[in-house]
């Protein structure tokens, strides 16, 4: 009974061997792609969220500085001292915050401009109220673009969600009622001692300054309802809609006691100063609060992004020790199948007999012939009786 012999084991091929390594490294190559986006985008994301913090903190400076201006525009024109102290302490503390990231929001131009307005105007100051008007509404005109380039350059205004949108819109309607509440009323004081004969163009310019006024007063309460509704934040409505109900019935009595009445167009003086006294007061109250929020909702967007960001490294780490340990377990199969091989061949070339360059059957040397007979003795010669033997 014969035995069958057992199955010769195949050796692995090189393509074989290689293979499993290529596949490793056509996997890594997507994920490395992946993660290199992914960390890109969450850079981006993050890159644009702090210059909109930095926006955020210059526009906190801006607001004392605005409400300073325009009380100092009122003294101006109603021909009463200023309180320049408050007008000072704004200016230097919007020129540290300037010399701290102005560079970054490309700023310092155009705030070296309306530092040097203000302070020529603090300086001197026109004398003339009709005189000063102008020359304040050149300064305020300035600062409000200088508003327009920080919100800007710090990407406040391409800001993707919903509810700080609405938030740094408004903070750009706030600023601008101030202004136009200001030189609304301070239009109706100049109102009352020009001649009659600038009563039209005065009438031209006070409808000018109401539209200046309601529109962008508008836009604040319907972006500032807007973000109420698209917040997540159980505070916000609290804070914004009180003193904005305020601000909006101030504004709208400004407006209504500004247009002149009667054959004589005269307004009442005291009702247009309580009204713009009210609508300062609402919006000294509205701007920390708005840009509070919106600095908060800013601060909690980085917080997910540096999660997110910490996520993504452990990932792309967790991917490289799998493929690690992959490769590892490759490369053992890889050494172990070469062992195998080596042993069998081995064990083969050991069945097999002596090596293949020594002859079989090994050569002997041929032995010499022995004479039939009895030995003769050396030097004997052969006979021929011999051969018949």
């Amino acid at each position: 009974m014969t035995v069958p012999a057992p199955p010769a084991r195949r050796r692995p091929t090189a393509v074989g061997r290689v293979l499993p390594l290529l596949l490793l490294v056509a996997l890594l190559a997507p994920m490395t792609l992946l993660f290199v986006q992914t960390w890109r985008l969450t850079a981006d994301d993050r890159d644009l969220a702090s210059r909109e913090r930095l926006g955020v903190e210059y526009l906190r400076a801006l607001g004392p500085v605005t409400h300073a201006l325009v009380d100092a525009q009122s003294a101006a024109v109603a021909a009463r001292p200023a309180d320049s102290a408050a007008l000072t302490r704004a200016v230097e503390a919007a020129a540290s915050v300037d010399t701290r990231i102005g560079a970054e929001l490309r700023t310092q131009e155009r705030w070296a401009g309306l530092r040097a307005k203000i302070e020529a105007l603090g300086a001197r100051g026109p004398a003339d109220p009709e005189a000063a008007f102008a020359a304040y509404g050149e300064a305020t005109d300035l600062l409000l673009a200088l508003h327009d380039k920080v919100r800007e350059t710090s990407g406040l205004v391409r800001d993707p969600r919903s509810d700080s949108f609405f938030l740094q819109h408004a903070s750009r309607d706030l600023p601008e009622t101030v202004v136009a509440t200001g030189r609304l009323a301070d239009l109706a004081v100049l109102a009352a001692r020009r001649p009659a004969a600038d009563r039209n163009r005065t009438a031209v310019e006070i409808a000018a300054l109401r539209v200046a006024v309601l529109t962008p007063a508008g836009d604040l309460v319907t972006d500032l309802r807007a973000a109420v509704d698209s917040s997540e934040s159980a505070d916000l409505g609290a804070s914004v809609l009180t003193p904005l109900d305020t601000y909006q019935r101030a504004v709208e009595a400004l407006a209504a006691n500004s247009a002149p009445t009667g054959r004589d167009a005269v307004t009442d003086q005291a009702q247009i100063t309580g009204a713009r006294r009210d609508a300062q007061a609402a919006a000294e109250q509205l701007q920390p609060v708005i840009l509070d929020e919106l600095d908060a909702l800013l601060a909690e967007r980085l917080g997910d992004l540096d999660r997110s960001r910490w996520l993504t490294v452990a990932a792309g780490v967790l991917a490289v020790l799998l493929w690690a340990a992959l490769g590892a377990l490759s490369l053992a199969a890889a050494r172990r199948a070469r062992q195998r091989a080596a042993q069998a061949r081995r064990e083969r070339d050991g069945a097999a007999g002596p090596p293949e360059d020594t002859p079989w059957p090994p050569t002997a040397e041929p032995r010499r012939l022995q004479p039939v007979g009895p030995a003769r003795e050396p030097g004997a010669q052969w006979g021929p009786a011999d051969a018949a033997r």
